[in-house]
């Protein structure tokens, strides 16, 4: 990983659709890659590079309406209580990125107060795209707003594989919210956390196969809930476990030593 940091500072930048998220582009210094980046220079004790890592990560990143970037840009949005899905030079993406910033609480990366603000925000706004019928569970999408046509980085090939509200354009991963009740527990927010347990857990019933007691779907389309994706997904059942265990304990097992070491 030393080698994909073109510029030699740690922080590693990528090309489009190489992460988890193979129909998205997320070009250069994608947050999602750099958290585990950030989590395992603390977990093999390069703490040096950690905290290069750290100090880059919360500069502030270009953007389109006015940036407080100065010099080598971060993926820190000055008007937005979260870091951004992505940044390059000139370039920056404001979206959600609700992995990445749940890795990012997780792993220490955000503060308690930036934690706090992000977790107000994330439940503010999926208030709101349910009162628009753009969101129809209790949980929330992996990346919101949605990409829909006009935006400045919609791409034709949107429409057929990422409409918005669907897949990594907005859909609903069961894998990912188990990452974000994790996080509410790291940030203390156990109510919360309990009551998106019981909502992931009337997720994970859903299957495409009915005869299926439990569906671990791949995803789920964030308008109307259903399970869109391929039934008995690994990373749905070992997240939804580890999000169990999290809020049966009170506590984020491995993340609490990330946590620590900072």
């Amino acid at each position: 990983m030393d080698y994909r940091s073109s510029e030699n500072r740690v922080i590693v930048d990528q090309q489009p659709t190489t992460d988890w998220r193979d129909e998205l582009w997320v070009p250069g210094h994608g947050l999602y890659v750099n958290t585990l980046v950030y989590i395992y220079l603390r977990l093999f004790a390069e703490h040096e590079k950690a905290d290069l890592l750290y100090e880059r990560l919360h500069r502030f990143a270009v953007t389109e309406t006015g940036s407080l970037a100065s010099g080598l840009p971060g993926l820190l949005l000055p008007d937005k209580p979260y870091f951004a899905l992505w940044g390059f030079k000139e370039y920056s993406s404001d979206r959600f990125d609700l992995l990445g910033n749940s890795l990012a609480i997780l792993s220490g990366l955000a503060s308690p107060n930036l934690a706090e603000e992000m977790i107000l925000w994330v439940e503010t706004e999926c208030r709101r795209m349910r009162a628009e019928a753009d969101l129809a569970v209790d949980l929330p999408p992996c990346l919101f707003p949605f990409q829909r046509h006009g935006d400045w980085d919609y791409r034709p090939r949107i429409e057929r594989l990422n409409p918005p509200g669907c897949y990594a354009n907005g859909g609903i991963w069961p894998f990912i919210c188990g990452f974000y009740i994790a996080a509410l527990v790291a940030a203390g927010k156990m109510d919360l956390a309990r009551a998106k347990l019981i909502a992931l857990t009337e997720l994970i019933h859903q299957g495409k196969n009915p005869a299926l007691g439990f569906g671990f779907n791949e995803w789920h389309q964030a308008q109307n809930g259903l399970p869109r994706g391929n039934d008995w997904q690994t990373w749905s059942a070992a997240l939804y476990i580890y999000a169990a265990e999290c809020v049966r304990l009170g506590r984020t097992p491995l993340f609490e030593e990330i946590r620590n070491r900072a």
